[in-house]
Formats: C-alpha cells, sequence, structure tokens
C-alpha cells in the first residue's frame, strides 16, 4: 500500500470529524428567542405589587437606677479587696514524696478486693489503665492528700486534706468502697 494514499485519507477524515463537531457546536446558537420574550412580555403586564413601609423605630429611653452609681464593669468588685486567711492549723507535708496512686483523682479509683499478709489487711485498688495496686493503713491515695486511716473488707476509710477556701486547709473523711 501505499503511505502517501494512507494519509490524504486520514487527512480527510480528520476535516469530516472537526467539520462535524463544529456544526454540532453551532447548532445551539439558534437566534430563536420567541419563548424568552414571551415569558418576560407576560411578567411585565402583571401589577406590581405594594411594599410594606418600614416600621418605625422606637427611640431608646434610658432608665437610672436610683441609688447605684458604682460601675458594673468595675473588676474591683468581683473581688473584695481583702481576703480573710482562716488557717486553722492544718499543715500539707509537701516535703514528702508522693505515692503512685496520688496521681489519681479518687473518683477513679476502684476497691476490688483485700488481702492479708502478716497480719494487715491490704486493700487491693485498681487504677484506670487496669493496674491493680495494694495499700494498707498509712499510705496516700487520690490528689487531696488522702491518708489511709482504715482498712476492712468492704470499705477503705480515708482522711484528705482539701483547700477551706479562705487561704487554709481543712480535714474531711471520705470512703472507697468494695466495687461489686
Amino acid at each position: 500500500m501505499n503511505p502517501n494514499k494512507n494519509k490524504n485519507a486520514l487527512g480527510k477524515l480528520l476535516q469530516i470529524v472537526i467539520y462535524a463537531s463544529l456544526s454540532v457546536s453551532l447548532s445551539g446558537c439558534i437566534k430563536d428567542t420567541s419563548d424568552l420574550e414571551v415569558y418576560f412580555d407576560e411578567h411585565r403586564s402583571k401589577q406590581a405589587r405594594a411594599i410594606d413601609p418600614i416600621p418605625e423605630i422606637k427611640p431608646y429611653l434610658r432608665y437610672v437606677y436610683p441609688g447605684n452609681e458604682k460601675d458594673p464593669f468595675d473588676v474591683s468588685m468581683l473581688a473584695p479587696s481583702e481576703v480573710p486567711i482562716v488557717d486553722n492549723g492544718i499543715k500539707v507535708d509537701t516535703t514528702r514524696v508522693k505515692e503512685f496512686l496520688e496521681g489519681f483523682p479518687l473518683d477513679s479509683l476502684q476497691m476490688v478486693g483485700t488481702v492479708s499478709k502478716d497480719s494487715n489487711l491490704w486493700a487491693l485498688i485498681k487504677i484506670p489503665d487496669g493496674g491493680v495496686q495494694s495499700v494498707k493503713a498509712g499510705n496516700y491515695v487520690g490528689q487531696n492528700y488522702g491518708k489511709i486511716v482504715s482498712v476492712s473488707e468492704a470499705e477503705l476509710g480515708l482522711i484528705e486534706t482539701v483547700s477551706n477556701g479562705l487561704g487554709g486547709y481543712k480535714e474531711q473523711e471520705n470512703r472507697l468502697l468494695l466495687d461489686q
């Protein structure tokens, strides 16, 4: 076969494809817009609606409360200038090395059982990650300096040292019950 003949046939085919695509794309450009004119004529012939008037804005009437000359946004009104410190003699030993269970809030710890060892009753405490620690009277648990004062089969008794809100500390009793 002649290679020049194939080139000519391919060129003619390409021309036909280009002319066909141009004629198809240009067929969308029709000059007939009669349906659009009918739509606009129909809407232009309708009567326009009346627009409601803008409502009247009522003026702001300032009311002055008698006897209140203080600025409500003054920060000094929120806190008294002098806070009485109530120190009832309870101190926290900050030099003591904290025990492992003092790193957890008391409500995240669970008492899961007891073990008797050397005539002492030890409580088994489950920590949030699932591990179990053993403690006895005299150990500390929780983040409020909770010292264990008693261990029984059903509960762990402790005394926590918490802030009294006035710059000092107070002691409060708490319990950790056996988780059933």
